[in-house]
Formats: C-alpha cells, structure tokens, sequence
C-alpha cells in the first residue's frame, strides 16, 4: 500500500550479520517477546487469522528496551515518515508482527515474522532496530496501530501497551447483519452473554467498511478507541486494546464469543418462531453495581 511505497529502502544492508544472528537468539528469550509470540499462536489456533490476517502490536516498557537494546541492530534502517506524528509515543520502541507474515509461522520464526521499529524524538518516524529478517517490514496496519496506542497510553495513563487485531469469524458476521453503530452492537453483546459487560464495560466501538492500511481508517479507529478497548470493522474484524497480552486476547475471545452467542440464539429463535430473550437493562446495570464497573451509560435505555 501507499504507506510502503518505499519499503525496498527500509532495510539497511549495512546490518552486521553477525549482530542479526546473536540478536535473533537473546532478543527471542525476552519474557515480552514470549508473551507476544502466545498471544499470536493463540490467535491462530482459535482460527481468527486466516492466511495472512490480522497482527499485532506491543508497546516496549522501558525495562523491556533496556534488556534487549545491546542486541538491536548496528546500523538501523532508514526513517520512514508517518502520515500523522505520535508526539506521545516519541522515542518509544514497538514489536510488531511483519507485512505479509502469517501468524501461524509466528512461533516457528520470531525474527522473521516479528521486529522492533523505533520512533525518533518527534513521533513523526520510524525505523527497524531488530527482526523482519529477509527484508520483512512491520504491518501494512502500523498506521492504525500507533493512532490507537497514542489514544490508549492517554486514556488508561500509559497502562495499555497491546493492541490486537484478528479477523474472528462471528464478530465479522454481526458486522454484516448490525449497523456500523457502537451503541446497536454494545447493547446486541451485553444482552447476549453475562461476562461481555465485564469484558468490555465501555462497549464496543464500530466503525462502517473501510480500505484497510490507510490514515482514514487508521483516525477513525483511534477516534474510536480513546476511551473503549474494542473496535469493529465492519466485514473486516476488530482491534482490541490491553495492559498485557492476555487482557487484549481475552476481551477479544470475551467479543467474539458474545458474538457467536448472538447469533445462535437468533438462529434457534427463528427456527423456533419465537423472540431471543436478553438481559434486561435493569439487569446489565446490577453487573456493573455488583463488579464495580464504569459502564458507559448511554448504552442503557
């Protein structure tokens, strides 16, 4: 895509080979990286990434830097420009799965399916520092990534460091049955499943088919997202937003079987001539006084 126009240039060819294979090997056994690597064979295994779909993005702490900096490359790439700056996210370090990569070779070969991009001191570039061996490049999504984790290190107070995206089979189906509409399809998944106001008490956001990989869709997921840690695409899948690896899976798995739960029951339903029955209003706001949870209200009647 036109973001990658450019990406021939992208890798150096004055990285030490050397440096590349030790890095391949300490950067791996990273507790981060690790986390990363489950996290996308989960995915798999769930059967959400069908041939080359979906990725996923984590937000380097400071400590995770300091333990694999020694093993980045020599000699970096060269800075590709972001159509839109991340000032907060200046300096800061993401894994990322590669363009192209399938997540079930992810396990088998981190340093090829997965890397580490750098911004520099403005936010407004990037550039690799490990991984995408071969000649890989980060996610044709990174656009949508970034936006997302400038909103979400804001709005949780940098607590959120994963973002996810996968192409669960239900929730695309809800998407071609529900309006592009947050407050349609929160409700359609509170109603269905007890633990989907839990898993999600901000609801869902939703956003109508767009062209992936491009600045149009990656705002408008951001916009989204800055105070929700689900989005839909419609036909497409979902962007799910977490402190750690498991919190971004679960709320993923916790949206995509809602969205299963939905749809069986209008199937059974139908098949039966009657009327699903659902959680009561009255019901989703005992959820959230009994767990505690800052719903958001204008989901309710």
């Amino acid at each position: 895509m036109g973001f990658f126009d450019s990406a021939q240039e992208v890798f150096d060819k004055g990285v030490s080979a050397a440096k590349g294979a030790v890095s391949g090997v300490a950067v791996e056994q990273q507790a981060f990286v690790k986390g990363f690597v489950r996290l996308c064979d989960d995915g798999w295994r769930q059967g959400w990434h069908e041939r080359n779909g979906g990725n996923a993005t984590y937000r380097l702490s400071p400590e995770d830097v300091q333990g694999c900096r020694s093993f980045f490359y020599d000699t970096p790439s060269s800075w590709v420009p972001l159509a839109q700056a991340a000032p907060n996210l200046a300096g800061e370090c993401f894994l990322a799965t590669a363009a192209g990569s399938l997540m079930r070779n992810v396990a088998d070969d981190p340093a090829t399916n997965v890397g580490i991009v750098e911004l520099d001191a403005t936010g407004s570039a990037w550039r690799i520092v490990w991984g995408f061996k071969g000649g890989g490049v980060p996610t044709s999504e990174l656009p949508s990534h970034l936006m997302a984790h400038t909103v979400r290190k804001d709005a949780t107070i940098g607590k959120d460091r994963v973002l996810y995206h996968a192409h669960p089979s239900n929730v695309v189906a809800l998407s071609n049955v529900l309006p592009a509409d947050a407050r349609i399809v929160t409700r359609a998944l509170w109603k269905a499943m007890t633990e989907c106001i839990i898993a999600v008490p901000k609801g869902v956001g939703a956003l109508p088919w767009m062209v992936p990989g491009g600045v149009e869709v990656a705002r408008a997921t951001a916009e989204a997202m800055v105070g929700r840690s689900a989005c839909i695409w419609a036909q497409h899948g979902m962007f799910a937003s977490g402190a750690t690896f498991d919190e971004a899976f679960g709320t993923m798995h916790a949206v995509e079987k809602a969205s299963e739960v939905w749809r069986k029951t209008r199937m059974v339903a139908a098949a039966l001539g009657t009327q699903p029955i659902e959680i009561p209003d009255a019901g989703l706001r005992a959820i959230a006084q009994t767990y505690s949870l800052a719903i958001d209200e204008s989901m309710l009647d």
